[in-house]
Formats: C-alpha cells, sequence, structure tokens
C-alpha cells in the first residue's frame, strides 16, 4: 500500500510539473507578441527621440547659418571700413561672448611689439595672400571661435572689397602719371567750388600752368624723360599749394589748379612759389639730370569772370601772354606779370 501510495505521489508531482510547464510554455508564447510589440515600441521611441534631436539640431544649424548670412550681407553693404567693423562687432557682440573687439592693421611683428594682452584672441584677416589685419577679441569664449572664424572670413572680403573699391575710385579720379586729379574730376570739382563761391560771395583763383619748351625735351631726350618731368611738376606744384585747393592736368603738358577763397595778391604769391620752385629744382630722370620751367596764367573771380567758364578763358588768356612775353613768369590777365 505504502508503495502504491508514494507511486501515486510521483505520478501527481510529475503530472502537476508537466502541467506548469505546459502552462508556462503556453505564457511565454502567448506573452511573445506583446513583449516584442514592446520593444517595437521602445525602437520607435528611441528613433523618434534621435529624429527630434538631428531636426533640433539642424534646425539650429540653419538658423546659425542664415544669420551668418544676414551678418555677411550687412556688413558688405557699406564701402566704408570703419562702418563696415562696426556693424560686423555689434552683429558678433550679439551672437558671441566677450568683453572687447579691435581691428588691428599691422604686421605680426608689430602686433608682438604692442603688449596684446594673452587673454586676446588674435584672429588673421586674411584675402587670398593679402594679410589686412588682424581681429582681437578679449575673453572669447572657446565655443564661439568657430563663429569668428567664419565670420572674420566675411569681414576679410567686405575689407578687401572695399580696398579695391577704393584703389579704382583712386585711379578713376587720379592722374597715374602725374598723381594730380584728372581733368573730368578736377573740372567736376571746380565747378562744385565755383558754385560756392558764388553763393557765399568769396573769389576763386584759377592758375593754369604750362611747362616751357615741353616738347624740345620730349624730342631732345625721349618722351620717358618726359614722363618724369610731367611727374615731378605735378609733385611741385602739390607741394606748393593748400590740402584744399584743387589740382589737376588739364592737358598733355599743362596743369591747373583752382586756389579756393584766395584774391589776386595772394594767387600771385603762390603763383611765383611754384613758378621758382620749378626753377630752381634739377630734375634727375634716369641718367638725364634737366631744369626746367613753367608759365603760369592767372585769373581771378569775381574781378575776371562772372562764371567758370570765363575763368578759365581769362586764366588760358594770360597763359599765353606770358608764354609770349618769354616764358618763365606769371601773368594776370590784365595783361601785366606779377611782381608782387
Amino acid at each position: 500500500m505504502i508503495i502504491m501510495f508514494l507511486a501515486i505521489l510521483i505520478f501527481l508531482a510529475l503530472f502537476l510539473y508537466a502541467v506548469d510547464f505546459i502552462y508556462q510554455e503556453q505564457e511565454k508564447e502567448a506573452s511573445a507578441p506583446l513583449t516584442q510589440a514592446k520593444a517595437a515600441y521602445q525602437d520607435l521611441q528611441k528613433k523618434e527621440a534621435e529624429i527630434h534631436l538631428q531636426k533640433e539640431k539642424m534646425q539650429n544649424q540653419t538658423e546659425e547659418i542664415f544669420t551668418l548670412y544676414d551678418i555677411t550681407r550687412q556688413i558688405t553693404q557699406s564701402f566704408d571700413a570703419v562702418e563696415t567693423f562696426e556693424v560686423f562687432k555689434k552683429r558678433l557682440k550679439a551672437r558671441a561672448s566677450f568683453t572687447d573687439c579691435r581691428f588691428l592693421e599691422a604686421r605680426p611683428d608689430e602686433i608682438s611689439q604692442m603688449g596684446v594682452l594673452p587673454n586676446y584672441f588674435l584672429f588673421p584677416l586674411q584675402s587670398k595672400e593679402h594679410l589686412l589685419g588682424f581681429l582681437a577679441i578679449e575673453n572669447l569664449a572657446e565655443s564661439d571661435r568657430d563663429k569668428v572664424a567664419i565670420l572674420g572670413h566675411q569681414l576679410a572680403l567686405a575689407l578687401r572689397r572695399i580696398k579695391l573699391y577704393e584703389e579704382v575710385e583712386r585711379l578713376a579720379l587720379t592722374d597715374s602719371l602725374t598723381g594730380v586729379h584728372t581733368r573730368r574730376y578736377f573740372g567736376e570739382r571746380f565747378q562744385e567750388e565755383f558754385q560756392r563761391a558764388q553763393n557765399r560771395k568769396i573769389p576763386v583763383s584759377f592758375l593754369m600752368i604750362d611747362v616751357d619748351y615741353f616738347k624740345q625735351f620730349n624730342d631732345q631726350y625721349g618722351h620717358m624723360v618726359g614722363d618724369w618731368i610731367l611727374q615731378k611738376i605735378g609733385a611741385i606744384i602739390k607741394e606748393n599749394v593748400r590740402g584744399i585747393d584743387i589740382v589737376g592736368r588739364y592737358g598733355g603738358e599743362e596743369f591747373a589748379v583752382v586756389l579756393l577763397d584766395t584774391d589776386r595778391q595772394r594767387a600771385g604769391f603762390v603763383a611765383e612759389r611754384i613758378r621758382l620752385a620749378t626753377e630752381h629744382t634739377t630734375i634727375q630722370a634716369y641718367d638725364t639730370a634737366v631744369s626746367v620751367t613753367v608759365s603760369i596764367g592767372l585769373a581771378v573771380f569775381p574781378e575776371d569772370a562772372k562764371n567758370a567758364a570765363q575763368l578759365i578763358e581769362k586764366a588760358d588768356a594770360a597763359l599765353y601772354i606770358a608764354k609770349n612775353a618769354g616764358r618763365n613768369r606769371t601773368c594776370r590777365f590784365e595783361n601785366r606779370p606779377f611782381t608782387g
């Protein structure tokens, strides 16, 4: 009986184990889709979070690009270097953390001599092979250096463009040989100043200057020496007038000078100063040393002329008188040499 009872107990235990095993297996099979679905849902949540981060990163990068583009657009609108740098500094301040920003138009060796503080970040502003200077930014955050690099390159391009514009403008307004104004620009300035003199009722003097025997110099020494003579005469004239006066190349060997707010007597002194300086200068042109003289015609508004065209005509007539009288002299429009 005992053996039979033990056998029944063992059977029941095995039966219960089998039932439990089958139940667990069925439960696993039943829960497998749910587990898979849960894992898939978690995976989707993870991917959605990654996509959201990527989207946010792309939005930030897009905003940064548009901001940098807007700053670039603003710093390239002006043709004034100081104004351009001020716009750059203002916009950079809104995008980066620093305490001071300067533009140093100097060479690296000069920078070291300035004793720039070690907490300044120096960024070279370079356009192709041209070093334009340095940005010196105090206490710049490490994270903002990339922004400075991007905007610094744009600032360098803007400054280079301004320099090219200024050079083109200078070439358009300045005679390349003599360094004085071109006839066209000289005429425009003369008309402006003459109108101002009429309105304010102040005198304006006009000098017409011609290099004596210039054709002979060209024929004897060649055009290269002739060009050197014209270059030196232009320099002499500029050295003997004020900064506010207008000097222009009027023709081949002719120069013209507008002396603002200058009466006949003072204009005569200026003309003689130019004439004597020329006479006493030996011009070294290559291996040739030459001495030249100039003849000068002088006319004054309002005594000699009522408008700009008449003033030029009267000064030209006075120059003709000086030439016929023997050259190397200053003649007033009233047909007599200036004697002081």
